[in-house]
């Protein structure tokens, strides 16, 4: 079995499955939108974010595996750094995360005949939003398709965030959740799916909100590995004078559950609880200020000084409406910290309840208010739950991530 992956730009789970599948003899080649090269002198004559940004690019292959076409993701990058925000608009812009990602989709479909005849493909992997030129290519020559859906389906997301239009309209504007996404762009992902043979998915939540026209597609569940711990995770909320340190990290939006977890802040007025929130404002901090102001606001950052800050944290909230399997619940567990997260997170396997966390409901400040004043309540035994917490999350691993889906592909034959 060999197949050609494609991801535009290579997160963690995309390098897991690169690794899985070039260990496993799979991986013919990699289709990227830019791929840095190995020669660190090279890139010392490039500004400082330029070398940060490439740093990012670099993928442990053979340069002859990779493929790219790195024009419009340069172009975009640079776009954002320096704020040109015409080039950028939503769908529009030449530069704009969908045009970049159906670009690099008609790229790999022109490349695909070529690397078949080079390679001899069974199949190839790609991933929502960047699939479908791909996909409709592949079937014409005959290949599996293989579709990775990092997040529930957009028929899910969509309502659940209409119903938040309605239930919260201060937040207009700080819901996130693809909202403004056209017609067309929801009219794309639904014939991907369409195209699909395998379906890969990172959490129950996302195999439930596959519609029922799909529920005859092969699936594969295979949730994402956990970074190591550091052993190094804060002991100090032994202490009761001390603040009980909340960590709340992602986009600062309402499907993330922020203004949620800002209520139950606000209904904890006689605990002593620090929230520290760290992310991207999708309004002014004014405005989140207006809903709780006592929040330490946290900036973006790499992400060893984001493990860093979890660290100084001592439980883990994220209250959200829908995720795929969001990687930071399992990030701030390897480092101590116990969760309350709701199962939409994708992370419903990741809490032992009243060991590695709580779950609690969608929408409901008066139950994440109730779990968060239990542990400033019951300190002693948070100190266990860090330990469980990092015990937990270390029995998730990147190599049982791509082994069960690689696995799931040889099936396919």
């Amino acid at each position: 079995m060999k197949l050609l992956l494609s991801h535009p730009a290579g997160n963690q789970n995309v390098r897991a499955m690169l690794a899985g599948l070039d260990t496993a003899g799979m991986l013919a080649r990699f289709a990227t939108t830019l791929s840095a090269p190995q020669d660190v002198a090279t890139m010392g004559l490039l500004p400082r974010f330029a070398r940060r940004e490439l740093s990012r690019r670099r993928f442990n292959l053979p340069r002859e595996k990779i493929i790219q076409h790195p024009l419009r993701e340069m172009v975009r990058a640079a776009s954002s750094r320096l704020g040109w925000s015409y080039w950028l608009r939503h769908e529009q812009g030449f530069a704009s995360v969908d045009r970049v990602l159906h670009d690099f989709d008609r790229f790999v479909a022109r490349a695909l005949p070529h690397q078949n005849r080079q390679e001899k493909l069974n199949a190839v992997y790609s991933y929502e939003d960047s699939a479908l030129d791909t996909f409709k290519e592949a079937r014409e020559l005959g290949l599996h398709r293989v579709y990775d859906l990092p997040i529930s389906y957009w028929e899910t997301g969509r309502r659940l965030m209409e119903e938040e239009t309605q239930r919260l309209p201060e937040w207009g504007g700080a819901l996130g959740g693809g909202m403004s996404d056209s017609p067309a762009k929801l009219e794309r992902k639904v014939e991907e799916l369409k195209l699909a043979d395998l379906v890969v998915v990172p959490s129950r939540f996302v195999a439930d909100s596959l519609p029922s026209w799909a529920a005859d597609k092969v699936s594969v569940l295979s949730p994402f590995g956990s970074p190591p711990s550091s052993g190094n995770w804060s002991r100090a909320a032994a202490d009761p004078a001390r603040p009980l340190r909340v960590m709340f990290a992602g986009s600062m939006g309402q499907r993330k559950g922020l203004a949620d977890l800002l209520k139950a802040m606000t209904l904890l007025g006689g605990e002593n609880i620090e929230l520290v929130v760290m992310g991207g404002p999708l309004k002014p901090l004014d405005f989140y200020r207006s809903q709780y102001a006592g929040f330490t606001y946290e900036k973006g950052r790499p992400h060893a000084e984001v493990l860093e800050l979890m660290r100084s944290c001592d439980v883990f909230c994220l209250p959200s409406l829908y995720e795929g399997r969001a990687l930071v619940m399992q990030e701030a567990m390897s480092q101590g910290l116990p969760l309350v997260i709701t199962k939409n997170t994708g992370g419903e396997d990741l809490v032992v309840e009243g060991r590695t966390g709580f779950l609690v409901p969608i929408r409901s400040p008066e139950k994440i208010a109730e779990k968060l004043a239990w542990f400033n309540q019951n300190r002693e035994q948070l100190l266990a739950m860090k330990e469980w917490s990092v015990q937990h999350a270390a029995t998730y691993t990147w190599k049982n991530y791509s082994d069960t889906v690689i696995e799931a592909i040889r099936g396919l034959g």
